[in-house]
């Protein structure tokens, strides 16, 4: 094992024991498989016999599974509604060791929720068919809003980092975001973010996440080659006042741009077992958070957010990563 893989392998335990405060938009996530018997005789689709459904917590509560998943505490704050789903969110956050001191019920909106239908064959995993949202993604209340302003000045305090879910669903307004980072560093609790495209809210955060589609929109260009890449992310640092940048390539892998380190290329540690790419990003920023606040480098950091996403798209949805499995592929790949 070479010098920089040892180093990964010894972070791996370090991880755990720390608390992360999650924030963001918060879903339930629905998959309904059945078994695909012959086509439908009302239109060239293939009919489904039910075999089982089962939930799985999304959106911003999937990087705080991940988190829990690696030994850590996480604690999150979000909306639900005051519905059936919403319970159901709540019950899956407590199966998966999230705690939900922080979640805010909303009467006046639903529970997102992602249904996705599901046909299961002679594959290794079942093929998504289709997806169905049931989202809002008008503005909070001033009255929400506020209420989830309080949490987060109440929980920040208690953790050692911040984490920001912004999933475009209204939860992560500016004057939320500001309370997150003004709160945090107050504290001097490290602070980050996966942005998913708002990167103007998120100045002066340790760390930004997004992806190459996202970075190309932001900023108006294309990103072809390294140097792209590069230019993009200085300009990042430079705009937000951030300390590091991290872009997911997808098979490419992902770059890393921090202000003390330079750029990063690096290649996706698996290529070729990717059956499911859902979460990917959710477990990046997981992983990566943790490593900062257990005191690794930037560099280190992405590193091990980069096998550890190689790890999850083995796997069936919002995938999460142990300590053993992440140490695997450290050794392994």
């Amino acid at each position: 094992m070479n010098e920089i893989r040892q180093q990964l392998f010894l972070l791996i335990p370090r991880l755990a024991g720390h608390k992360v405060l999650v924030m963001g938009d918060l879903f339930l996530d629905e998959y309904v498989l059945g078994k695909a018997s012959r086509l439908s005789r009302e239109a060239p689709i293939p009919v489904l016999e039910f075999v089982r459904r089962f939930y799985v917590p999304g959106g911003a509560a999937n990087p705080a599974h991940n988190i829990c998943a690696l030994g850590g505490q996480a604690v999150v704050v979000g909306l639900i509604g005051r519905d059936e789903a919403g319970t159901q969110l709540l019950s899956e956050l407590r199966r998966a060791g999230i705690d939900p001191a922080g979640v805010v019920v909303d009467d006046s909106r639903s529970t997102t929720t992602k249904t996705r239908i599901m046909a299961e064959g002679s594959l290794r995993f079942p093929q998504q068919l289709a997806r169905i949202d049931h989202l809002n993604r008008r503005s909070v209340s001033r009255e929400v809003e506020a209420k989830l302003i309080a949490q987060v000045e109440s929980l920040v305090p208690e953790v050692d980092a911040v984490l920001v879910s912004d999933y475009q669903t209204g939860v992560s307004s500016q004057a939320v975001v500001q309370a997150v980072l003004s709160s945090a560093q107050a504290k001097g609790k490290l602070c980050t973010v996966d942005a998913q495209g708002s990167f103007h809210k998120y100045t002066g955060f340790d760390l930004i996440k997004g992806n190459r589609q996202e970075i190309e929109t932001a900023l108006t260009c294309k990103l072809l080659d390294e140097e792209d890449y590069r230019l993009a992310g200085e300009k990042l640092l430079k705009d937000l006042s951030v300390n590091a940048v991290i872009i997911t390539r997808g098979p490419d892998g992902l770059s890393l741009i921090a202000r003390d380190e330079g750029y990063h290329h690096l290649p996706a540690a698996n290529r070729t077992e990717v059956f499911d790419v859902t979460g990917a990003g959710d477990t990046v920023i997981a992983v990566a958070t943790l490593a900062l606040v257990a005191g690794s480098s930037a560099s280190s950091a992405a590193r091990l957010a980069n096998y550890a996403a190689g790890w999850v798209v083995r796997k069936l949805g919002n995938a999460v990563a142990t300590a053993d499995e992440l140490a695997w592929a450290v050794e392994n790949w």
